[in-house]
This record gives C-alpha cells, sequence and structure tokens, in this order.
C-alpha cells in the first residue's frame, strides 16, 4: 500500500512539473535542434544541452520540465542504435531520493525492516522453550526436537543466496510482503504439522523464505542512510533486529502443554508486522524508483525512449540469478570475507550452543524452573541495548574522520572505522562474559552473577555483529550482497548443526566446562578486529572486490 501511494505520487509529481512547464516548449526544427539555456534555472542549463533532442511532441521540445535526464546511445536486437533517455533523480534534493526522506520517515522504515528481521529471528528460537512438549507430542527425543532450530537455520542458509537477486529485481518493498506471507503460511503449517517429518519440512521452509532480512536489510539500510549515517542508522536495525532470537524463548515460555502455540505466537507476531510492511514500509530501492518515474514519463510524454537506468542495461534475471548464485563461493577467497566469516561463524556457534544452555546453567544448578530460565534471556537483551550507549560517540568519531579525508581530497570513509563497535569492548566482552559465567555457575554464588555476565555477552555479541556487518558493507559496496550471502550461509549452517550437539556438550561435559570451551575458542578471535583495523587497508590492496581509497 505504502509502495503503491508512492509510486503514485511520483506519477502525480511528474505529471504536475509537465503540466506546469508545459507552455515554456521551444520549436524544434530539422534545422536546429539545439536548445537555448536563456532564461532557464541554472540547474536546468545542463539538463537542456543533454536534453536538446529528447522529448518530441508536436515538433516542440519541453524545455526542462523534466531536468534529470540524460541521452544515450544504445545498440537494439537488431544492431541499430538508438536514442535513450536515461532517467536520473531531480537533483540532489529530489524527494522520491529515499536518502531525501525525512528523518523521522527513514527511522520508521528503519524499525519496519528490523520488526521483520524481529520476526523472523523469534521464530528461530521459539521452540527451544517447548522442547520437552513437543518432543513428547511427536514421540521423538528431546536432542532429536533440537533440530526445529537447527533445520529452521539452515533454511535460513540456503534462503540467504537467493534473497538477494530477487529485491534487485523487484525491489525491496515486494520481495519482503512475499517472503513474510510465504514465511507465515509455512509457520502455521509447523504449527498443525501431526509428525516429526513434516515438522522439519515445514520449518526449512519457514526458515528458507524468512532468510530475506538477513541479506536485503543491509541493502534497505545503505538505501537511506549516508555513510556517516550508517554510524546510527545500522545500530537501529541491528539492535531492534537481534532481540528476535534472544526474546524468542521468553515469548514462548509459558506456553505449556500446547506446544504449537509457540509456533501460533510466531504466526501472530508475523501476521502483525507483515500488516504493518504492507500499510507504512516505502521502497527504498533507487533503480527500482527510477524505474517508475521513467515509466510515468512514458505514460506522460508518450515517448518509449525514456528508461531508467535498470532498464537500459537489462539483463535477463536468469543470469543475475546465475551470477548471484556464484558469486557469494567467488567471495569466499577474500581474505577479508574469510576472517569475518570466520569470526562470525564462530561467534554464531558460541551464540546458539549458549543459547541451549540456560536450562542447565540456571534451572539445574539454582533449581529455578526451565520456564523462569528462559525468561533470563532478557538479561542478554538489555546488554544489546548497552551497545546503544556507543552510537554517539562513535558518530563524533567517524565525523572527525570524515573531516581529515575530505581534507586529503578523499571522499569516503575508510571501512576500518567501522570496527570500533568491535574493538571497545565489544569482542573482549564475549569470552570475559563467558569464563565468568563458567566460573560463578555455582549454587554457593548468587544467580544474579551468571545473569549479569549473559548481560556483558550480549553487549559483545551485538557489537561484534554491528563492526561485522557495517565493515563488510563498506570494503565491499557494490559486492557487500554476495559477500553477506556468503557469510549468512556458512554462520547459520554451522549454527544449525550446533544446536542439535550443543545440548550434549552440557550433559557430558557439565556447564563450567562447555562454557570454559566456548570461551576458549571466542577469546582465540579477539584480535581479530584489531588486526583489521591495523592492517585492512593493506589486507584490501590484495583483494579482487574490495575498495582501496588511499
Amino acid at each position: 500500500m505504502q509502495s503503491y501511494i508512492q509510486y503514485r505520487k511520483i506519477g502525480r509529481v511528474l505529471r504536475q512539473q509537465f503540466d506546469t512547464d508545459h507552455e515554456k516548449t521551444i520549436p524544434l526544427t530539422d534545422e536546429s535542434r539545439t536548445v537555448s539555456s536563456a532564461g532557464l534555472p541554472e540547474a536546468a542549463i545542463e539538463t537542456e544541452k543533454a536534453a536538446a533532442s529528447s522529448q518530441v511532441m508536436g515538433n516542440r521540445v519541453t524545455s526542462y520540465a523534466f531536468n534529470a535526464v540524460q541521452v544515450r546511445e544504445k545498440t537494439m536486437l537488431d544492431g541499430q542504435m538508438q536514442q535513450v533517455f536515461i532517467v536520473d533523480w531531480d537533483g540532489e534534493r529530489d524527494p522520491a531520493n529515499p536518502f531525501n526522506f525525512s528523518t523521522i520517515r527513514r527511522v520508521t522504515a528503519t524499525l519496519i525492516v528490523a520488526a521483520v528481521a524481529f520476526v523472523v529471528g523469534m521464530a528461530s528460537s521459539i521452540d527451544s522453550a517447548v522442547l520437552s512438549q513437543a518432543s513428547a507430542d511427536l514421540e521423538v527425543s528431546e536432542v532429536a526436537e533440537t533440530l526445529a532450530t537447527g533445520i529452521y537455520l539452515i533454511g535460513y542458509s540456503a534462503g540467504a543466496l537467493f534473497a538477494g537477486p530477487f529485491s534487485e529485481t523487484f525491489g525491496r518493498n515486494m520481495v519482503y510482503i512475499a517472503t513474510l506471507a510465504v514465511f507465515s503460511i509455512f509457520i502455521m503449517a509447523s504449527a498443525l504439522a501431526q509428525n516429526f517429518a513434516l515438522q522439519m519440512v515445514f520449518r526449512f521452509l519457514a526458515g528458507f523464505f524468512g532468510s530475506t532480512p538477513l541479506v536485503c536489510a543491509g541493502g534497505s539500510i545503505a538505501d537511506m542512510w549516508d555513510p556517516l549515517e550508517k554510524t546510527y542508522g545500522f545500530p537501529i536495525y541491528a539492535i531492534a533486529s537481534f532481540g528476535g532470537p534472544v526474546l524468542g524463548p521468553v515469548f514462548s515460555s509459558y506456553v505449556g502443554a500446547p506446544w504449537r502455540w509457540a509456533e501460533w505466537i510466531s504466526l501472530i507476531t508475523s501476521g502483525v508486522v507483515l500488516t504493518i510492511v504492507v500499510l507504512f514500509l516505502p521502497e527504498t530501492y533507487a533503480p527500482l524508483i527510477l524505474k517508475w518515474k521513467a515509466s510515468h514519463l512514458r505514460q506522460i510524454t508518450g515517448d518509449a525512449r525514456f528508461k531508467a537506468e535498470l532498464e537500459a542495461t537489462h539483463t535477463a534475471f536468469w543470469t543475475r540469478m546465475r551470477i548471484a548464485l556464484s558469486r557469494p563461493f567467488v567471495m569466499a577467497l577474500e581474505p577479508i570475507i574469510i576472517l569475518m566469516a570466520l569470526y562470525l561463524t564462530v561467534l554464531y556457534i558460541v551464540l546458539f550452543t549458549f543459547l541451549d544452555g540456560y536450562t542447565f546453567i540456571f534451572a539445574d544448578v539454582y533449581g529455578i524452573s526451565g520456564r523462569l530460565a528462559d525468561v533470563i534471556f532478557v538479561a542478554m537483551f538489555v546488554g544489546m541495548l548497552l551497545a546503544s550507549a556507543l552510537v554517539h560517540p562513535l558518530l563524533r568519531l567517524t565525523k572527525k574522520h570524515m573531516e581529515k579525508v575530505l581534507e586529503t581530497g578523499g571522499s569516503h570513509i575508510e571501512p576500518e572505522i567501522r570496527l570500533w563497535f568491535a574493538i571497545l569492548g565489544g569482542s573482549i566482552s564475549i569470552p570475559i562474559s563467558l569464563f565468568w559465567m563458567g566460573w560463578t555457575d555455582f549454587v554457593s554464588i548468587s544467580i544474579w552473577s551468571p545473569i549479569i555476565a549473559s548481560t556483558v555477552f550480549g553487549y559483545g555479541v551485538i557489537c561484534v555483529f554491528i563492526s561485522a556487518y557495517m565493515y563488510i558493507i563498506d570494503s565491499y559496496e557494490v559486492y557487500a550482497a554476495s559477500a553477506l550471502a556468503f557469510v549468512t550461509l556458512l554462520r547459520y549452517a554451522s549454527a544449525g548443526g550446533m544446536t542439535v550437539v550443543g545440548i550434549s556438550f552440557y550433559k557430558n561435559l557439565g556447564t563450567h566446562r562447555t562454557l570454559t570451551v566456548l570461551a576458549c575458542i571466542s577469546a582465540v578471535l579477539v584480535p581479530s578486529p584489531y588486526v583489521l583495523y591495523k592492517w585492512g587497508y593493506l589486507i584490501r590492496q590484495h583483494s579482487k572486490h574490495a575498495v582501496t581509497r588511499k
């Protein structure tokens, strides 16, 4: 609905602009096909030079009804050359450009995208609070039932490969709506599944279609926020969306006997979010908006030569799909991608193994109910919220960095500046919190000790996630979607497997040893953001796809 209103508004503005300026037309003769710029606004002079032979109507040419049109020669299928008029933004302040949306509108759109990520993230972990009920009803072991989470995450990893090219063809909005609707259908099917096999199939498909925000959300943020603004724009999304997998068990902790209500909760929540997306989320993919603009211009003028860049350089959808499916694996050879994929994969293995252990850490040691142990997940989310305190000081730091870049003749922020979230305690907080919890998880020590440790863990996880994603996006720019697709594929496939073996770790090694092992694994990766901050530019110099600006 919102994107349709947006589409109609663009057409209405162009029609008004054309009707207002229609009388300012200049005779176009065969002898003279130049247009004088006398009396025209300065912004239109360059347009007139380019558009002198553009839109012909009754042997007259519109003087400056449409400012941002570039004339280009294009080879047609029959080998003939034809002029096309490439439609661009109407100046730097074009209100149709998502960068020029009001701050409130951009924040709202970011939170809506975060809500989509929250819903699909919540569905990944919501079944973990009803393992015993579900396993008893479906007549499988609790270890087998953990596949409800594991297979969902594996579906995530597979679906991430397809989300990018679809969003670049149909736009962000349509992909969010379509995939969230199909996701809801398979969540409902999971709730109605009468046996374990059907539950696994439907959970995988729900994860497959729920993977869209994992790849497209970064694009949506980049659509609306410039490099400086992303310093606070992306954390808004990350902190809000990361609450999904953390708070999922909280929402289902008191479901009780009809375990299927865990899925119904996911379905109800996704229905609410889907309604919000349909009604309030604008389209932010610039090439599609320009395609809308070109379509309106063709209708208004009757001239089929108005094209958007997306149309003028049209590549078959299946060709883009083939490239999109192969490029993530090409990106796997990039040094930065290897390091970041390893870092995030280990982090997600630690995270989902850690999530498996809440019952062992709190219920078994302190004698509280499993349901109350699931509620303690809130402490981890509190830690994520604390990371927002870094946004303002890092925004000031980024501004100073940008000023230095501009003074030296540069124009873009160096990607390494994005690593400050991880550097400022993010990476070190993860092993510290795990050691802390592992060595103080005794009945003789207050339960508040492991609770506070989980808060520190939440802070560390979100800081590393923000740094890793923003660093990859800024390092690879046009290839960022492919880079993120590979990282997503690897980390969720690995995390999906760990959800099955995690419970066995806690049962066989105990909470103290399991948490210590996880702490040691995460400690090995603590130097990663510091190494990249110091030598990241040198690493990017040896990359085929990463940007280098110094």
